[in-house]
């Protein structure tokens, strides 16, 4: 028997978990083996800040043009519309630089040098296990419409 059509990626992975998932294990191997960054409260803060702060106006900023372009956020549920307003003029991906971007802030703020070192793997699930495979899913559904948006937007920065 064929499995019947899902209208979405088939992602492996729920973005937001990946993120919050990889951040937990980085904090759990924090509390088993301390490993610090050596980095002042006050740069501490301040660094974080700045990485938290443009990485929130960007995930508030994307959800909203999804939101407007009436999709789904979620990549789980069927894409509607190909978003090209807002932070989607520049990034193909801008809510999962919201994460990335939330998860170094975190990072920097907890001054654990773990997560760093777990970031490499995690944006590589993320990238082939998530990005790729909406990727594929666009095109298939969009066609011509979704590839000239991709040949004039850069998937990240």
């Amino acid at each position: 028997m064929t499995e019947p059509h899902r209208d979405n990626p088939g992602v492996l992975v729920f973005p937001p978990g990946l993120v919050a998932g990889t951040l937990g294990v980085g904090l759990v191997l924090q509390w088993l083996y301390p490993w610090r960054l050596p980095i002042g409260v006050i740069a501490r803060i301040a660094l974080s800040g700045s990485i938290l702060a443009p990485a929130l106006v960007l995930g508030l900023w994307g959800e909203r043009a999804m939101h407007g372009a009436g999709t789904n956020v979620n990549p789980s549920q069927p894409s509607t519309t190909i978003v090209t307003s807002g932070p989607f003029r520049f990034s193909r991906n801008p809510l999962y630089l919201f994460l990335i971007g939330l998860y170094l802030g975190v990072a920097v703020a907890v001054a654990t040098v773990w997560p760093f070192l777990l970031v490499v793997p995690m944006l590589l699930v993320l990238h082939v296990g998530v990005v790729r495979r909406e990727e594929r899913y666009l095109d298939a559904k969009f066609g011509e419409p979704y590839r000239a948006y991709k040949a004039s937007v850069r998937r990240w920065l």
